[in-house]
């Protein structure tokens, strides 16, 4: 009877799993297929195998066109570096909401701060034009305040790219990313505290001696994906803040494979360099695996 209920709840979660499942393979295994269009030079009007085979051209092609890949791989690892100095800050939000005793004021917070995760780039720019364009309140509250003389955007600013756009980004982020760290403090055991207590120790020596190296294993697991994403800062939000004035520093991997790809219709090549990107990825990923093994003892998988 006991076996019968186990398996009765096995399937139940097996069912409920089944969803995403067949979604991670729809859309993260199926498309795999299309790898092979990287070794033809496809034209759309022509069936695959009618169109000439080049076998590795469009690999060395990489190589050759390297003047653009390391422009938009600088751009790449400089957002990815940002990121990483930011880290923290997800931390710290986590931890100030742990020590929030007011139940109302602490889910107002993490309301206000997880809101923007769930809100699109498209809406996020709709918000940013508005208040930092030529014409937008920005700019109009310092021209009455005389301030400024002329009205300027950073959005089109070339020098407030990374800082603006890393900024856009860890607001938008940092909400959602402190509840996992939440969770990690919530699975603290409390006689930790208690005994700290006991022995003296005010907040702040609670904090760093037991919060922190409570956080530290979860901190390190998301370090460690992020670097195995490294060469993934994403599309939509650079697709919809590209200018013409700030192409040159936020024209990342991501879209510049985009563009290649729809815009100039060279399909086969932008595919090579998703395929690389794919590669390196991986890559990285068993590397930092390899690492955390290493100095940790411990690692992902």
């Amino acid at each position: 009877m006991r076996t019968k209920k186990i398996n009765a709840s096995r399937l139940r979660m097996t069912l409920l799993a089944l969803p995403f499942v067949i979604y991670i393979i729809a859309f993260s295994y199926v498309p795999i297929h299309g790898w092979i269009y990287a070794f033809f030079d496809y034209r759309p009007a022509l069936p695959l195998f009618k169109n000439e085979f080049v076998g590795l051209m469009n690999f060395r092609h990489i190589f050759e066109d390297f003047r653009n890949i390391g422009r938009v791989l600088k751009n790449t690892l400089i957002f990815f570096g940002l990121d990483i100095l930011t880290s923290f800050i997800p931390v710290l939000l986590a931890i100030m909401l742990s020590e929030v005793k007011s139940r109302k004021f602490k889910k107002l917070v993490q309301t206000t701060t997880t809101l923007p995760y769930f809100v699109s780039w498209i809406i996020i720019y709709s918000f940013v034009f508005n208040l930092f364009s030529f014409g937008g309140l920005i700019n109009e509250v310092l021209l009455k305040l005389n301030l400024i003389k002329e009205p300027t955007s950073i959005m089109m600013n070339l020098e407030a790219v990374y800082p603006f756009q890393t900024f856009l980004r860890l607001w938008k982020g940092s909400g959602w990313n402190a509840i996992i760290y939440l969770a990690a403090i919530s699975g603290i055991d409390s006689e930790l505290y208690d005994a700290a207590s006991v022995d003296g120790a005010g907040r702040f020596m609670k904090i760093a001696h037991i919060t922190l190296p409570g956080v530290a294993p979860t901190y390190f697991v998301l370090l460690l994906l992020s670097i195995s994403n490294m060469l993934s800062s994403g599309l939509d939000q650079y697709l919809v803040f590209y200018n013409g004035f700030v192409a040159p520093r936020i024209e990342v991997l991501d879209y510049y494979v985009y563009k290649i790809g729809l815009m100039t219709n060279d399909y086969s090549y932008s595919i090579a360099v998703g395929i690389t990107k794919t590669f390196i990825s991986l890559f990285l990923l068993f590397s930092a695996n390899a690492m955390a093994k290493k100095f940790r003892g411990e690692s992902m998988f």
